[in-house]
């Protein structure tokens, strides 16, 4: 599997079945003209193309970023080991060409005021992008979900998710297109990673949308990618162990009783030793590490 990391543009390849530093690694900032974090939250493959995304949003001190609004593809070839990733093409208006859809929609979920100068992207009715993936049976539509707003923009409210009708095309320079928003109701939690399979069935890994959210509520939907139809919960997830949960790695066949999906997490905020300092901040590499769980998620 290949791993993004949102405190450094690098790409990690894994092998999911054991533990250890990473097989190989990619960082293509040169190429995209960046020097500062994406901030990467969100990816998606289509056929040999991986689509890579920046949160979008302001930093945690409600600073705007340019970096961070990045789009970026790579091409994949080999598997296994032997995987390599190449740069393919980036977009760097995605942020604004959402910003002025939602503006020209009445301003229905605040983007404007969630971007705005000094406006931290984690909170109700922030703006910050978790999540993204193809609609059914799509190679040009995919869905952006959002960590910040909830839609409203008050405790309870819905997970959202907007289509990029022409994500093929963004990557290679064009403006961004939407579609009809998505709002699904996750139980009052947002996206904070949404994955689908060849047979068109997702899983979507919510949880909050605050910035400290380590020991909140997390849980594992499942749903099939159709706008009117509402998620299934199929489990509620551990917050015992340091770390949020962040991504789901693929998904299973969910019509297969026992079929069990990897997730991962999140550590760089964590105190994994118990001694004050967050796992990003460890002055050793070898001493940073991410953990992976599987859950059985149909019964």
């Amino acid at each position: 599997m290949v791993v993004a990391d949102d405190e450094s543009n690098v790409l990690r390849l894994y092998d999911r079945s054991v533990s250890g530093a990473p097989l190989k690694t990619w960082d293509f900032s040169s190429r995209i003209g960046v020097s500062k974090e994406v901030d990467i939250e969100g990816a998606a493959r289509v056929g040999d193309t991986i689509y890579w995304t920046g949160s979008l949003g302001n930093n945690k001190d409600g600073e705007y970023k340019s970096a961070r609004n990045t789009l970026f593809t790579t091409k994949v070839t080999g598997s296994g080991a032997s995987t390599s990733l190449s740069y393919g093409g980036s977009y760097a208006k995605l942020r604004e060409d959402l910003v002025a859809w939602d503006e020209a929609n009445g301003d229905r979920y605040g983007f404007a005021a969630g971007t705005a100068d000094g406006q931290v992207p984690k909170q109700i009715d922030g703006f910050n992008v978790e999540g993204l993936e193809f609609a059914p049976g799509s190679t040009t539509t995919a869905y952006l979900g959002f960590r910040a707003p909830l839609a409203p923009a008050v405790p309870g409210g819905r997970a959202l998710l907007v289509p990029v009708t022409n994500i093929d095309k963004v990557a290679t320079g064009s403006s961004a297109v939407f579609g009809a928003p998505i709002e699904l109701d996750l139980g009052g939690l947002s996206v904070r990673d949404i994955r689908r399979n060849a047979a068109n069935q997702y899983l979507i890994l919510a949880g909050s949308w605050a910035a400290d959210d380590n020991s909140d509520p997390y849980a594992l939907y499942s749903w099939d990618g159709v706008p009117a139809h509402a998620p299934v919960k199929r489990l509620d997830l551990p917050t015992s162990d340091p770390g949020g949960w962040e991504s789901v790695v693929d998904v299973p066949d969910l019509t297969v009783s026992g079929a069990r999906a990897q997730l991962l997490t999140d550590a760089g905020s964590a105190d994994l030793y118990g001694d004050g300092t967050e796992a990003k901040d460890l002055t050793h590499d070898e001493w940073k590490k991410a953990r992976t769980t599987w859950f059985t998620v149909t019964n």
